[in-house]
């Protein structure tokens, strides 16, 4: 079957799909993204995702002039032409295509970019869903908290990860400060045995799943302390996971070659990937009952 993108107001296959050679985006990294997770052709924390967008093209000053319920309908429609039950929908928004000049032009008209992809339905098993992880240095600029395609640090951060064969690579800071993973955000069971992550700054990505698991958390009563940490301390703690778009709740067994603790997937962590794995199979639950409702009516 043909892939299907969608390029600034066409459907076209996905080999044929391109941007103009003078769009920010390619020249300037000008531009944000997100990735959003499919789970029998439901988007999960969908309403998380697309506010975080917003978020980015305000911060960068990218006016869109597409209302937002356009764009999920257009997310939806490359989701249904791709018959993506499992996998990801991806979103590009840059400020468009003008002459080479860094500052902002006047008539630029935003670039908008859909694609999807098919990937694996949720983990069972959270043991096989394990992974290792190495530590590199944070080269990244200072407004992480944008999700920007500037992702050369981070491209060079997972190429240090797969060569050393370890699933993510955890970025350090300054002072020795565990900043987030590559593609995640870094949770941990500290060594007195207290959840912890990072605080949100503009250091880090806040990230979707990282938002949901603590409203879960909230739910329910488990404190968790948003507060910097270690790399010591990420080395001496008794559990590490990751969470993200597609890490979901990740356990991390080893760093840098080391085992976490006794190198085996922990309690907490366990339980964390249960409950988020049940928040997901809710939200498609829900959407089903709520189609085949419309449907039948």
């Amino acid at each position: 079957m043909t892939r299907i993108a969608y390029v600034n107001g066409r459907y076209m296959p996905h080999r044929k799909a391109t941007v103009h050679i003078e769009d920010r985006g390619y020249q300037f990294g000008d531009g944000v993204y997100e990735v959003l997770p499919i789970q029998k052709g439901v988007l999960i924390d969908a309403d998380l995702h697309f506010s975080r967008l917003a978020r980015s093209l305000h911060e960068l000053s990218i006016v869109m002039r597409m209302p937002e319920r356009s764009l999920r309908a257009i997310v939806a429609n490359v989701i249904r032409e791709n018959r993506v039950q499992n996998g990801i929908a991806y979103v590009q928004i840059t400020r468009g295509v003008a002459r080479r000049d860094h500052a902002f032009p006047k008539l630029a008209k935003p670039t908008v970019v859909v694609t999807a992809r098919h990937g694996p339905s949720l983990p069972e098993d959270v043991e096989s869903w394990a992974a290792t992880a190495v530590t590199v240095s944070d080269i990244r600029w200072g407004r992480c908290d944008i999700k920007s395609i500037n992702l050369l640090p981070n491209v060079l951060a997972k190429q240090a990860a797969r060569e050393a064969g370890a699933y993510e690579a955890i970025l350090i800071g300054l002072d020795d400060i565990v900043m987030e993973g590559s593609a995640s955000n870094v949770w941990i069971v500290n060594a007195d045995g207290v959840l912890q992550t990072r605080p949100l700054d503009n250091h880090i990505l806040p990230g979707c799943t990282r938002a949901a698991l603590t409203e879960l958390l909230a739910e329910r009563d488990i404190v968790v302390s948003e507060r910097a940490f270690s790399r010591n301390a990420l080395t001496g703690a008794r559990e590490v996971f990751l969470t993200g778009a597609t890490a979901l709740v990740k356990p991390i067994t080893a760093i840098d070659g080391i085992p976490v603790a006794d190198g085996a997937v922990g309690t907490v962590t366990r339980r964390l990937f249960d409950l988020f794995i049940a928040h997901a199979e809710r939200q498609v639950r829900s959407k089903l009952q709520s189609d085949f409702s419309r449907g039948a009516m």
